[in-house]
């Protein structure tokens, strides 16, 4: 599977403020949040979580390929698997979820478990989330803007509460297509930003270079 942007966005933006000792990446696919997570700071514990078995596959060999193969480690089970398994908690979480939760499918299986929600409902990550994050630990998701409300709703149930939202548009007149959302167990305010990632096709906006350039070999 590609690299996506969304990925990209998630490993970048996600605050590493309260200096995690360890992190939790849930459907890492090939791994490449955790790696830029890896990237970005000396947390002793990266742990990954895949259930598809190609991409597993490919995440274990870039984890392993990697210059921070020591401190990364994919698991290969569901989340339900691990959640029943794991006794400790995470400082940080982190998902990139599938979420398209339009009526259709692709002829291809793993595009669809990949892509769709079916295959990891939100309040089913949301719960599982919330037993395995440290009391005072961050969870970090991308998903759909119009996702949102009842994303953060979901989360308000299980005593996790927003604490900063990005807004992303692909273009400045163009409509929020994702939202990047923070949450913890302590209720705050809500710190909201909004990012533009291309003036035009692949003219990328200062805001977008500044956030991701330490992880392009070209941008």
């Amino acid at each position: 599977m590609k690299i996506g942007t969304d990925g990209v966005l998630l490993g970048a933006w996600t605050s590493l403020d309260n200096n995690p000792n360890s992190i939790l990446d849930i459907g890492a696919g090939t791994g490449v949040v955790a790696l830029m997570l890896a990237q970005r700071c000396s947390a002793k514990v990266i742990d990954a979580l895949e259930i598809d078995d190609d991409a597993y596959e490919q995440c274990v060999d870039n984890f392993e390929q990697s210059p921070w193969g020591d401190r990364l480690f994919c698991y290969h089970a569901s989340l339900e698997e691990f959640v029943n398994e794991i006794e400790d908690t995470y400082d940080l979480i982190v998902a990139n979820p599938p979420f398209y939760s339009e009526d259709y499918k692709t002829k291809s299986l793993k595009r669809d478990v990949a892509r769709f929600q079916d295959a990891m409902p939100f309040d089913h990550l949301i719960e599982s989330a919330s037993k395995l994050l440290d009391k005072d630990g961050t969870f970090s998701v991308i998903i759909p803007f119009k996702e949102e409300a009842s994303f953060i709703a979901l989360a308000n149930i299980h005593n996790l509460f927003p604490t900063g939202i990005m807004r992303v548009k692909g273009h400045p007149n163009s409509e929020i297509k994702r939202s990047l959302i923070a949450c913890s167990f302590r209720e705050s305010d809500i710190h909201i930003e909004e990012l533009v990632i291309e003036t035009e096709r692949h003219q990328y906006t200062d805001a977008y270079i500044n956030l991701t350039k330490d992880f392009y070999l070209k941008l």
